[in-house]
């Protein structure tokens, strides 16, 4: 067994094959060496890891719901104006490469789980670097999710009095409590997230989830109906006076401009869901490497397509016209379109079931940094979910600029999450005698840690250049 190796310290047995980038992180080629199942004799009465006092009961399905529901940000609405920024063979391009880089970086993490038998991404951390390696990713993970949270939330508290004021019929705000965000997302967080977040096991989520993903559906249908029922050139939209109908109207293969830069982060964070991942894989049933693998791909590979399809056809929709947020696009062409309506509450319902299990990962960071020897208890369960939802209605509801904040955050700690500390993990926890620091797999985890650094320096230059020229111009993909 894994652990009874670990135990005795025969680091150099754990993990016989070769780790290379060979294996096929796409869990395709690697059959025989990833068949062997993670804890393969967990049932033998044998102590579990503490982070874990359950056998793994979700099935894969529902594993492949969560972490896509987990990888679906509310960057997908800003995904149009990305592509009208480059041009659809660019950002195809783009698009493609963080896919196959987040499926990478998920191959690294699992390998480096399989290696030392842990499947908690703060172990990792202690692992590669001790206390101060845990305490570093239990911070990044509480404040990325906390970030994405607040994102979520500031979603519902601007768009659901807009959705309601729209089907009470009503022209304007006129002042009623339940037109007031703030009020709904107090309601919101008390009625619908906080009975999901109390769930003992992430895998119970999987139902929402995919209800979750099935109002992304809905509303990628929408984007595809509206392509051709909306005729251009449009009345109702103030077209640049020095864009002649044919610009206006016309797609870019191929575009470079002032605003392209900017696209490269909002992609680099569009396939963030590295927190999740080893939850997820904690709870599945028979969780062996290539199977979590073979679920992160099919996770990965839905949102690329649904990803691909909402930005083609909401630019080819709108074309230079698009804005940076899809929806108010097609507001401005008619404020009272039912469809345009269903669409914003899909997209609300959506994104309020995300929150549920973006505060698991954020849970198990803090039991495990305060209380890492204690078994499950309810008290401190129900406790830490509330304390969180406490804080992040209250940054929501304080914070004018709270977009401007988890922007500046969300350039440090998307790149550490999704390419530095798999990266550096990998490097430090696959043992030198199975893996050379000068071999391929540890050469390209240090490129692709090197990779996020450039990411994180590119994202917060851009931040620095928009608070300097007093401009909003980039935002975070998840």
């Amino acid at each position: 067994m894994e652990l009874q190796k670990l135990a005795n310290g025969n680091h150099h047995d754990l993990s016989p094959e070769k780790i290379n980038l060979d294996d096929g992180f796409d869990g395709v080629e690697s059959v025989a060496t990833e068949s062997e199942e993670f804890l393969p004799h967990s049932h033998d009465g044998k102590k579990q890891p503490q982070f874990t006092d359950f056998e793994g009961k979700t099935s894969f399905g529902m594993s492949v719901f969560n972490l896509s529901n987990a990888i679906m940000g509310s960057g997908i609405l800003g995904l149009a104006y990305a592509m009208s920024n480059t041009g659809i063979i660019l950002f195809l391009f783009l698009l493609t490469c963080i896919a196959i880089l987040s499926a990478y970086s998920i191959h690294l993490l699992l390998k480096s789980a399989g290696v030392v038998g842990i499947r908690a991404y703060e172990q990792l951390g202690n692992r590669a670097f001790g206390p101060p390696g845990k305490a570093l990713a239990a911070v990044i993970i509480t404040i990325h999710n906390i970030g994405a949270m607040s994102s979520y939330l500031f979603i519902v508290k601007y768009e659901l009095p807009l959705v309601i004021q729209a089907f009470l019929g009503k022209q304007s705000n006129t002042g009623e409590w339940f037109l007031e965000g703030n009020y709904l997302i107090i309601i919101v967080s008390i009625v619908v997230i906080l009975p999901l977040a109390l769930m003992k096991q992430l895998g119970y989520l999987g139902y929402t989830s995919g209800f979750s993903l099935t109002c992304m559906v809905f509303f990628l249908i929408s984007v595809i109906y509206k392509k051709f029922n909306i005729p251009c050139p449009f009345d109702k939209i103030n077209v640049s006076l020095s864009l002649t109908e044919e610009d206006t109207c016309q797609s870019e293969l191929f575009t470079i401009n002032q605003q392209t830069a900017y696209t490269i982060p909002i992609l680099a964070f569009a396939f963030v869901c590295h927190p999740e991942v080893l939850p997820i894989y904690t709870e599945l049933r028979n969780p062996t490497k290539k199977r979590m693998q073979t679920v992160a791909n099919i996770s990965i590979l839905a949102m690329f397509v649904m990803y691909l399809l909402t930005a083609i056809f909401g630019y080819l929709t709108f074309y230079v016209n698009v804005e940076a947020e899809l929806l108010h696009t097609y507001s401005k062409v008619d404020p009272l379109d039912t469809l345009v309506l269903c669409v914003r509450l899909a997209v609300l319902v959506a994104v309020t079931l995300t929150v549920p299990v973006v505060l698991f990962p954020i849970r198990r960071a803090v039991l495990q940094l305060l209380f890492p020897d204690k078994p499950f208890h309810w008290a401190r369960h129900i406790g830490i979910a509330i304390s969180l939802l406490f804080i992040v209605n209250l940054l929501v509801i304080f914070v004018p600029n709270i977009r401007d904040i988890f922007g500046l955050i969300g350039a440090t700690s998307a790149p550490s999450l999704i390419f530095i500390l798999p990266g550096i993990f990998y490097i430090r926890i696959v043992p030198s005698d199975v893996e050379p620091l000068k071999s391929r797999s540890k050469i390209q985890a240090a490129c692709f840690a090197g990779l996020g650094f450039v990411f994180m320096v590119m994202s917060l230059s851009f931040i620095v250049v928009d608070w300097v020229s007093g401009e909003s111009r980039s935002g975070g993909g998840h």
